[in-house]
């Protein structure tokens, strides 16, 4: 006896006999659109950071002294630990050569040292689509103005620039990171399961984005978090950057509750 062909959803191959096919929905028109600039190394500056493209020569030695003794920075990123000056002026001299990726070195203005590093990377003009990502923070420029100040620097030229989407990506078990996603105002999105082998090790990915609509309200949030007045004489905060940025994100990470 022939069997009758297995029947797919119409819905998921585009052939189901709805009356209503014809009327399915359709993504929002996004009028005049104009795929915006890749990012060209341009210096950011603020009140408490400064970014300015990675260079061997120039930084190598500074950001490998603030990294020295440190070697946990190096946990979730797909290089590092490093065992000597040199090898890792080697790895800088080749990140900066990416055509790829685009780092940035990150000056604390008010220490004057350099004290990490951090990239556009994913870029997709195209898309309107970029993500900050390959980013590694020495003790000294953790949890400060300046680390704050030069991720919301780098989401204002993104979106500056016309780009519709920010993406923060970074391992699931990196709780530190997802915490900072979050803070920093971006949406969870979900995990992407065996997303890639780092290390020799399997990473699950947790994505986070903030899209062009949110922008206005987190770009406020970021205003008010850095104003001198939001810091006491001490340096402590009096409002927290992630109760300014709550009412903005799309959804929370139910990883952190």
């Amino acid at each position: 006896m022939t069997r009758a062909p297995a029947y797919c959803g119409g819905d998921e191959f585009g052939q189901g006999n709805d009356a209503m096919t014809d009327r399915r929905p359709l993504g929002a028109p996004v009028p005049g659109w104009t795929p915006p600039p890749p990012p060209d190394g341009t210096a950011m500056e603020g009140r408490y950071a400064r970014l300015e493209r990675l260079d061997a020569e120039r930084h190598a030695a500074l950001l490998y002294q603030a990294f020295d003794g440190h070697d946990e920075v190096w946990d979730y990123m797909p290089d590092g630990p490093f065992a000597s000056a040199a090898q890792f002026h080697r790895w800088v001299r080749a990140a900066a050569a990416r055509d790829d990726i685009l780092f940035h070195a990150i000056r604390d203005l008010d220490s004057g040292e350099f004290g990490g590093f951090a990239s556009y990377l994913r870029i997709k003009p195209e898309a309107g689509s970029i993500e900050v990502g390959y980013i590694a923070l020495a003790p000294r420029l953790q949890r400060s103005r300046a680390a704050t100040e030069a991720m919301y620097l780098m989401m204002k030229w993104a979106f500056e620039a016309g780009y519709r989407r920010y993406e923060w990506k970074c391992d699931a078990l990196n709780r530190p990171s997802r915490r900072a996603a979050q803070r920093l105002g971006f949406s969870y999105e979900g995990i992407f399961r065996q997303a890639t082998v780092v290390k020799g090790r399997n990473r699950d990915t947790a994505w986070f984005s903030v899209i062009d609509a949110e922008w206005p309200a987190l770009d406020e949030a970021f205003r008010l978090w850095l104003d001198a007045e939001n810091f006491d004489a001490n340096g402590q905060q009096r409002e927290r950057l992630s109760d300014l940025t709550l009412l903005v994100r799309a959804a929370s990470d139910p990883g952190l509750a």
